[in-house]
């Protein structure tokens, strides 16, 4: 149907396209741009059935004061999924296969309406680190454990049409999506349209960076999206957050997204739209939109999208996409009045706004990703927190520890070690941690030598997650750090699992081209794989003497990612307290206290400052 006379074409060099005009329909130019996005999808499926015109005038009449009370129904233009939630939505095309072979018809005919599109990356496990053959020996456990299911997936490959699988090894979804699968503008059966998706992984916003809209959905939601039918929604509340100022030296895009959730988490955007507008959206570049779009989960949103910009066109260019495209993509958006105008400031239904130059580093912890701390503070922050994981009243037994431990237990002075000068260990607390509780735990390993395990101790620190991976500027501000920390004579302590899961295959080449990748191994960084890992609890296990010191003497240890998610026992079942950080922080914590080799501390302040002048 065309109620409202959409129908039109768009010449784009020498080729034409259907579009649906939206200037057919008064009203829609106030809209932001989410919205825009919804109103065409809308105009383009009217059946007068499902979609009628009422529908679409609810669209160009919406009240942004007005709680959500109309029911659209939002056909997305593919589907993406991983593989553990997209392996049943490809047994179930299966059994209808098997069901239309029975009752006599052509099972060929059953294949997705929707493009439908697979990354396998949520079944690598980090069991293998520090090593240089660390990354074949996890693929290959990785094909051991999940062969049945690889086989199956690529068979689903080629019988189905408009069903494409991205293997093993070679990326997370997330990333894969905005480096390769997304079109921003999609084209099919001579038509042009909003590129839009929903997929089977809550972080599938980290497409809207790209001017996407699309969210994380069910199974059956997505199974239904594959088979060409809407998903059903009411029309969102949409939160405007202007973006003025620049992001200061030194500040990451990890230290936005932690500063913009902990501001959402108490504006509360559940089930509403966040859209960043203003002057300062032309200052975040592509990568730092993608990592904000990313943690839409965490702020409560059901998406967090940037319009389409020139950075939008330069970042789709980076990363390969032919002009042809790259020409659609802006005369489109151009035409459709969803290129974004700094000067032209849309209806929402709520406002926040960020100087950027005012956010400082953070972390996020130690069990929610809202719970933001000030690097400045985090010291004095952990040694609060830690009392809350600590059972204090049941000190440990007697060891070869001072007297000293239990007397003033939870330690407040350092506690003495009295092993023999031809038995020393490494303690994991420098100077048995001042002001927190001490629980000093003697562990001998035939690999790692004797150390000393104790509460608070960093046992994994890990560069993984598709919420930074994407973003080469923390990246390689992580190598950059870790070549400063080799230069000045550190090393990584010996109770830490290094963790090095990189976004894709596009962050281990310019690794190599900036010649970094030999810094980052000295500290123990070699590649482990491509994938979900470390943020899905696929950290793989710790040495076992060092689990076995942790649980046997309910030692409260901590994990620092560079991730989205910190719940408790989320990243280990050995530990406890999660920090989510900069990838800048994640490799410093793998010397939790750095020491020279002549025992003397370096602070960190010192090295990150050689590095930031470098």
């Amino acid at each position: 149907m065309n109620s409202f006379g959409a129908r039109g074409t768009l010449q784009v060099g020498d080729e034409s396209y259907e579009i649906f005009r939206l200037n057919a329909v008064p009203g829609t130019e106030k809209l932001p741009y989410s919205l825009k996005v919804l109103a065409e999808n809308l105009l383009r499926t009217e059946d007068g059935a499902n979609i009628t015109k009422d529908h679409v005038l609810a669209l160009a009449n919406w009240d942004p004061s007005a709680e959500p009370s109309v029911e659209i129904q939002f056909t997305p233009a593919r589907v993406v999924m991983q593989d553990f939630t997209g392996v049943p939505c490809v047994v179930d095309l299966a059994t209808m296969r098997e069901a239309v072979a029975a009752l006599g018809g052509d099972p060929d005919k059953v294949n997705p309406l929707s493009p439908a599109e697979m990354v396998i990356d949520h079944s690598v496990i980090l069991d293998v680190f520090g090593t240089a053959d660390a990354f074949e020996r996890n693929v290959e456990l990785e094909y051991e454990r999940n062969a049945e299911r690889y086989q199956f997936l690529r068979w689903g490959q080629g019988a189905f049409d408009d069903f494409k699988v991205v293997p093993p090894g070679t990326g997370i979804v997330h990333q894969v999506n905005i480096e390769y699968l997304a079109r921003t503008v999609m084209v099919r059966n001579g038509q042009a349209y909003p590129d839009t998706c929903v997929g089977t992984d809550s972080h599938t916003t980290m497409v809207n960076g790209l001017g996407v809209l699309g969210w994380g959905v069910g199974g059956i939601e997505a199974e239904a999206a594959m088979l060409g039918q809407p998903v059903s929604m009411l029309i969102p509340r949409v939160v405007g957050f202007k973006l003025t100022g620049e992001i200061q030296p030194g500040v990451t895009a990890t230290d936005v997204v932690l500063t913009v959730t902990d501001m959402l988490r108490k504006h509360g955007v559940v089930g509403k739209f966040v859209e960043f507008y203003g002057k300062g959206v032309a200052e975040v570049p592509l990568a730092n939109r993608a990592t904000l779009g990313n943690m839409s989960p965490e702020f409560g949103s059901t998406a967090a999208i940037f319009p389409i910009d020139d950075e939008t066109i330069n970042y789709l260019r980076l990363t390969g996409r032919d002009e042809a495209q790259l020409a659609l993509v802006e005369a489109y958006a151009r035409e459709q009045g969803m290129w974004h105008d700094a000067d032209h400031e849309p209806a929402f239904s709520e406002y926040l706004e960020l100087d950027l130059s005012t956010v400082v580093p953070s972390i996020s912890g130690p069990k929610r990703p809202q719970d933001r701390i000030e690097l400045s503070d985090a010291k004095n922050a952990f040694r609060k927190d830690i009392h809350n994981y600590v059972e204090e009243n049941h000190p440990a037994p007697h060891t070869n520890l001072d007297e000293a431990v239990e007397e003033s237990f939870p330690a407040s002075d350092s506690a003495v070690l009295s092993f023999a000068e031809d038995d020393a260990v490494i303690p994991s607390a420098a100077n048995g941690g001042e002001g927190r509780p001490s629980k000093p735990v003697k562990v001998t390993s035939a690999e790692r030598g004797n150390f000393v395990l104790d509460h608070g101790a960093v046992v994994v620190a890990g560069i993984t997650s598709c919420t930074n991976t994407s973003n080469p500027s923390v990246m390689l501000g992580a190598a950059l750090l870790a070549k400063k920390a080799v230069e000045k004579g550190l090393t990584t302590k010996p109770w830490v699992k290094t963790n090095m899961a990189p976004g894709s295959q596009v962050v281990t080449d310019y690794y190599n081209k900036a010649g970094l990748w030999p810094y980052l191994e000295k500290l123990g960084y070699y590649l482990g794989g491509y994938g979900c890992t470390t943020c899905i609890g696929n950290t793989g296990p710790l040495p076992d003497e060092i689990s076995k010191a942790i649980n046997d003497n309910d030692l409260s240890v901590t994990a620092v990612l560079s991730g989205n998610r910190n719940f408790e026992g989320r990243i280990s079942p050995d530990v406890k307290m999660n920090y989510l950080a900069s990838r800048r922080w994640s490799s410093p914590t793998a010397s939790p206290e750095p020491w020279t080799s002549t025992s003397r501390p370096i602070p960190w302040a010192r090295i990150t400052t050689a590095m930031t002048s470098s």
